[in-house]
């Protein structure tokens, strides 16, 4: 099965949600959030990626979405490490390492998973424009981060709309899952 994602909008972790449940039927849709809900995901904050792949060891789920979770977490840590100059197991997460970021990409690792597509296609992601109010200060938009892991590859749309419509967390999970982007 082939999946179909339009990021010409936004590409928040909030829109990749909205476009995977609008995939699902309301009982797949309860089984994919009550299992991730289910893991064991704490509460507490993330500093880094040692403490995040501890996490995901621990969880109760599937290798696959564990997995699957650890590459997007990987990737995040990747462009952090990049933005900061430091060793990857030396990067400090903020907003990405709280327990509701990692909750919500479990979700979607988990959705991913349930749906198992053969193919991932998106349209050219759609970063925004202007500020934003991050732990380092204000920044423009894109993010550090999420510019670093976009410049892997993953196109943008020309026009940009106002706001913050990709994260570093929406990009890694953009990078990890999709096979091809293309227009239409």
């Amino acid at each position: 099965m082939q999946m179909y994602f339009d990021f010409t909008k936004g590409a928040r972790r909030a829109d990749i949600l909205d476009q995977l449940r609008a995939k699902l039927d309301d009982a797949a849709w309860a089984t994919v959030t009550t299992d991730a809900m289910k893991a064991g995901v704490p509460k507490a904050h993330h500093h880094g990626i040692v403490e995040v792949r501890e996490t995901i060891s621990n969880l109760v789920m599937s290798q696959a979405v564990k997995d699957d979770l650890l590459a997007v977490y990987e990737i995040l840590a990747q462009a952090e490490a990049q933005v900061h100059e430091c060793e990857v197991d030396h990067t400090h997460f903020h907003e990405v390492g709280n327990g509701e970021a990692i909750l919500n990409t479990l979700i979607i690792c988990c959705a991913f998973d349930y749906l198992n597509p053969d193919f991932v296609v998106a349209t050219p992601v759609q970063t925004g424009s202007g500020q934003v109010e991050c732990a380092h200060g204000l920044m423009d938009i894109p993010a550090p981060a999420t510019a670093a892991i976009l410049a892997t590859g993953i196109p943008t749309c020309e026009e940009k709309l106002e706001g913050e419509l990709c994260t570093p967390t929406s990009a890694a999970i953009i990078k990890h899952f999709v096979n091809e982007f293309r227009s239409f």
